[in-house]
């Protein structure tokens, strides 16, 4: 499971010329993980098409069925989850290696919180230097058990409740992730399960609670956005098709709005308004991007989207944007970098405890590669030359960073001489095949 344990595959991204072409990059991360989740908690075969194939998601498809669900690809490559019911899954017999899955990890334990049995999760090294009490925190209100390493990371033992307790927890930060293990937890609770979130965050959660049967009602209030969950539904199973991931679209959007002379068109995008943040900076930078065939599949918004080259200006993207475009700002960070002016990113605490330090990650890439930075605790101010190809001939460190990975991928295009990642087999995590993609849009990646 663990990349880290693999010999590592470098990447050269050199100048191109236009991207053009017609894709549809992998399925929404976020989704693929909570189809499979709550497939295994609902009565019936759940059958979900265009699941993100990538390692995160398969182990959280390995984890379920290792809980007594049963999650199988079929031939036709949708997967069929055969659910156990709300409070059914069962004690696995050996340790859960969640490798990379940050957001897997996470709702799992929410999961495991609301049954009465004990797990074991581990991960890759990237994994277990990811901080868990945001998680364990209210999920032991609700009554379960969490032992793990000093500082609260894994390998961690979860002993969940046999009668889990439903609590009103009030976010401490805006985490998606956070709010989902609580409400996952909320399920096997009798009564009702709220989370309070003074900004929102992604809603996916809520969306497909709903569309499986439990009812979750969404106010909002002076304190913030309340969500609260009826517990103990019976979720009945229902098919789901996921939209292709806004996150993985960034990156070969960003390259056309910067290879001069691209068109590219992205099919099928997830564009949840408390996820598509990015769409609105990159507007309003001066991209050109148009929605088309815009529709609603599985309680989600969906279109497709087609992207033309063009000069993009420096912008102040404001901290309450971060928690609708989080893991963007890598690749955000890489459009800026060929803008107009100075664009200041704000509010990106939250980028310190991903896959990596993710803020000093691009700020030391960027800069290896010629461009001027300024890094602060929370924030990182880009200096664009205008659309003048930076230097690079730099080799970037990726740390088992899939997002670090592809956008200094998409900075080698656009820079004098080829940029470097010293492991390509870091994207496996959520864009499988990234590589091959781009160079069928014309990308010189080797």
């Amino acid at each position: 499971m663990s990349a880290s344990n693999s010999p590592k595959t470098p990447l050269k991204a050199a100048p191109s010329g236009a991207l053009t072409g017609t894709v549809r990059v992998p399925g929404d991360k976020s989704i693929s993980h909570r189809a499979l989740m709550l497939g295994a908690l609902c009565v019936g075969e759940t059958r979900v098409s265009g699941l993100l194939e990538g390692e995160d998601v398969l182990a959280t498809a390995a984890a379920v069925n290792a809980m007594g669900a049963r999650a199988e690809r079929t031939g036709d490559g949708t997967w069929r989850v055969i659910g156990c019911g709300v409070g059914g899954l069962s004690e696995p017999e050996s340790v859960i290696d969640m490798g990379n899955a940050g957001t897997g990890v996470r709702l799992m334990m929410g999961v495991v919180a609301g049954h009465d049995m004990t797990v074991t999760f581990t991960g890759d090294a990237s994994l277990c230097r990811r901080p868990m009490g945001r998680v364990t925190a209210p999920l032991e209100k609700m009554g379960a058990k969490f032992t793990g390493r000093e500082g609260g990371l894994l390998p961690m033992t979860v002993k969940g409740a046999a009668e889990p307790l439903p609590i009103e927890y009030a976010l401490p930060m805006a985490s998606a992730q956070v709010k989902s293990a609580v409400l996952l937890a909320g399920l096997n609770a009798p009564g009702v399960t709220t989370v309070v979130e003074a900004q929102p965050t992604r809603d996916h959660t809520e969306n497909m609670l709903r569309w499986f049967g439990a009812e979750v009602v969404v106010q909002d209030t002076a304190r913030g956005r309340r969500v609260s969950l009826i517990g103990r539904p019976e979720l009945v199973a229902r098919d789901v098709a996921v939209p292709a991931d806004i996150s993985s679209a960034a990156f070969p959007l960003v390259a056309a709005l910067l290879v001069p002379g691209s068109d590219v068109t992205l099919k099928d995008v997830g564009l949840n308004p408390l996820r598509a943040g990015i769409l609105t900076t990159l507007r309003e930078m001066g991209a050109e991007i148009e929605v088309v065939n815009a529709r609603e599949e599985a309680g989600e918004p969906v279109a497709d989207l087609r992207v033309t080259a063009g000069i993009l200006k420096g912008i102040t993207v404001p901290a309450e944007r971060a928690p609708s475009m989080i893991d963007e700002y890598p690749i955000l960070a890489v459009a800026a970098a060929l803008a107009r002016g100075d664009t200041r990113m704000e509010g990106l605490e939250e980028l310190r405890v991903k896959e990596s330090d993710r803020l000093a990650a691009m700020a030391r890439g960027l800069s290896d590669a010629g461009v001027t930075v300024e890094e602060g605790r929370d924030y990182l101010v880009v200096k664009g030359s205008g659309g003048k190809p930076p230097r690079g001939g730099c080799t970037v460190a990726v740390d088992l960073d899939h997002r670090i990975a592809m956008a200094f991928l998409v900075l080698g295009l656009v820079t004098e001489q080829p940029v470097t990642i010293d492991d390509g087999d870091a994207m496996a995590t959520s864009f499988p095949g990234f590589a091959e993609m781009m160079r069928g849009l014309g990308a010189n990646i080797q």
